[in-house]
């Protein structure tokens, strides 16, 4: 048990380490990616862009005053919803709450024209809902291979094969984590800086990649327990072979995402992927009541961060902060 315990802490430090490798490293990538043609840096980079450009209009930007307060509403939302989710340990996607939350500001400021809907539709809400889906289709194939692959095999020799390549695994889905979810909130930031000219052009300061990247893999690593175990324990009993395959699954999700500049919920690609290893052994393996749980609260994250950023904006209104 000790041993097991061990491993899971050694193994979030070092998730948090990738992570934020896979955050810091990522305007490495992108001109690499110009140079080698692997990844398209402008779909890359218009992850940041894409919350900004498709889903609010250029008008609501023009209010610098105002601006900033819809941007600090935003995020005082998503902050609420997560640290609720995070007290009861269901695994939330941070994604929705920041998008809830921006369109609960905006929304409340000008209205429901304030918000693009067909952006948000096809660039945030499909992929959003999409990931999951990829997600649970890889791990179930993945997961049916291994099994079909080392039906023979030693189960201790099995166990401990996959537990060394699950350092593999898990790098791979920090670094895509850290290269898709951080870009979410750079994005957000640069939205404040440049609305406020501190920044000519929507272009991510330095500073802001590696505060970002410091902030998410803190957070991995010192507040993320409850949800490790409601993921590790709760769904499925994970084994390193489930883990590998979840992991894996989720990496290749997160990657083709990103190179396709869709940011989407990392919580719900991962759970997707659990969902389908699991269900790859037998549907009876996932504890479906679970899953409806964390489904419902996926379905009211977007409303529920956007309430809380609608009340957060005419609280700091009232303050005189939008004058």
């Amino acid at each position: 048990m000790v041993d097991d315990l061990n491993h899971v802490l050694t193994q979030a430090d070092f998730y948090s380490a990738e992570r934020f490798a896979g955050i810091v490293l990522t305007p490495k990538t992108v001109e690499k990616a110009k140079n080698s043609g692997k990844l398209k840096s402008e779909e890359l980079a218009n992850t940041n862009r894409t919350l900004l450009e498709k889903a609010f209009p250029r008008e609501l930007s023009s209010n610098k005053q105002v601006f900033q307060v819809v941007i600090l509403a935003a995020i005082l939302g998503a902050i609420v919803w997560n640290l609720i989710t995070w007290k009861f340990g269901i695994p939330s996607s941070s994604s929705h709450a920041l998008i809830g939350g921006l369109c609960g500001a905006a929304i409340i400021h000008g209205g429901l024209p304030f918000v693009l809907w067909g952006g948000i539709v096809r660039k945030v809400l499909i992929p959003l809902v999409g990931s999951p889906a990829m997600g649970f289709i890889l791990g179930f194939l993945l997961m049916g291979g291994i099994f079909k692959t080392l039906a023979h095999a030693h189960p201790g020799r099995v166990s401990a094969s996959f537990r060394n390549l699950q350092i593999v695994s898990a790098a791979a889905m920090a670094f895509t984590h850290g290269l898709n979810d951080a870009q979410k909130s750079m994005g957000i930031i640069t939205m404040a800086l440049v609305s406020a000219r501190m920044i000519p052009e929507p272009v991510v300061p330095g500073w802001v990649v590696f505060s970002c990247a410091a902030a998410m893999a803190l957070g991995t690593s010192v507040g993320g327990w409850r949800i490790i175990k409601t993921m590790g324990h709760k769904i499925i009993r994970l084994e390193p072979v489930h883990g590998f395959a979840a992991e894996t699954s989720s990496a290749v999700v997160l990657f083709v995402t990103s190179h396709f500049g869709m940011p989407v919920s990392t919580t719900h690609v991962i759970s997707g992927s659990i969902f389908g290893v699991g269900a790859s052994k037998r549907l009876s393996a996932v504890r479906w009541g679970v899953a409806q749980s964390m489904v419902m609260a996926w379905v009211l994250t977007l409303p529920a961060a956007g309430l809380v950023a609608a009340f957060s904006y005419e609280l700091l209104m009232l303050t005189g902060l939008g004058k």
